[in-house]
């Protein structure tokens, strides 16, 4: 078993979730406590996270998928819920890996080739080479077209000094169980390595014989729809479910504007089926 630590919650038939980009598996607790009543939910924190903050960042999707396989061992678990990068991860997983029966797919940020995410991932990666945590929050914001329209439209080297003064007023709070951004910030080099890695044709994930639900919000990102429609084309046992007026934090706790309890109850209706 590698360094990757989980929290466990609830009984019954297990599920394991994968947090995506600056976040952990804290962020979904109260999906996790929405879902305990019926299933064992382990919220795993990925590589250089949380938990997991000993085990070496990862540079290929490879080497999270053997971290989802050894948590899949050690809990017994045959369903997985993987969220945004994690649930790229979770699609990997369910191609390579015969012990997932089901896999609920929530918004990978898969492009169709790989140029617009190798581009902001080389930028991205120059700006934590040089210690600029803050340009380098920038360029995944507007790398994965979070945030609003009006903020990404901004220059990045006026818009920094905003986002900095947000991480050092952070860091000046009073610890809490969410991993703060300036801890976070380093392991978007991963994240956007795996998008990277996996964006381009789909054509691979029709090997995939676990069922599949893809998952996603009507306010999210065009392109995130459009991923989850190349996937369903792709995927043979995919099913879509959107959610009303939801967007990409909607399996977030509600602090984080999530909506877990809309995300909970899709998740328990393709789990029982």
């Amino acid at each position: 078993m590698t360094d990757i630590k989980y929290r466990t919650i609830g009984q019954g038939p297990g599920i394991v979730v994968l947090h995506g980009a600056m976040c952990s598996g804290y962020d979904h607790l109260q999906l996790a406590e929405a879902m305990a009543h019926r299933h064992t939910v382990h919220l795993v924190d990925r590589r250089g996270r949380g938990l997991s903050q000993n085990a070496p960042p990862g540079n290929r999707i490879a080497t999270e998928v053997a971290d989802l396989g050894a948590v899949l061992a050690a809990t017994g678990a045959q369903d997985v819920f993987g969220v945004s990068s994690g649930a790229i991860v979770c699609l990997e997983a369910a191609r390579v890996l015969p012990a997932i029966r089901r896999a609920a797919i929530f918004e990978p940020p898969l492009f169709p080739g790989r140029d617009v995410p190798a581009a902001f991932a080389a930028t991205l990666n120059r700006h934590l080479d040089r210690g600029r945590t803050a340009s380098a929050l920038v360029t995944g914001m507007k790398g994965a077209q979070m945030g609003p329209a009006f903020l990404r439209a901004i220059p990045t080297w006026l818009l920094a000094p905003l986002i900095g003064a947000g991480v050092r007023a952070e860091q000046r709070k009073p610890p809490t169980d969410y991993l703060t951004m300036a801890a976070l910030a380093p392991t978007l080099r991963q994240d956007f390595t795996i998008v990277t890695e996996a964006s381009g044709p789909a054509d691979r994930f029709a090997t995939i014989t676990a069922d599949v639900l893809l998952l996603g919000g009507s306010e999210s990102p065009l392109y995130l729809k459009e991923a989850l429609d190349v996937l369903g084309k792709a995927i043979p046992h995919a099913t879509f479910r959107e959610l009303a007026g939801a967007d990409h934090s909607a399996a977030s706790n509600t602090d984080r504007r999530g909506r877990p309890g809309d995300v909970a109850e899709a998740l328990l209706s393709f789990f029982a089926a």
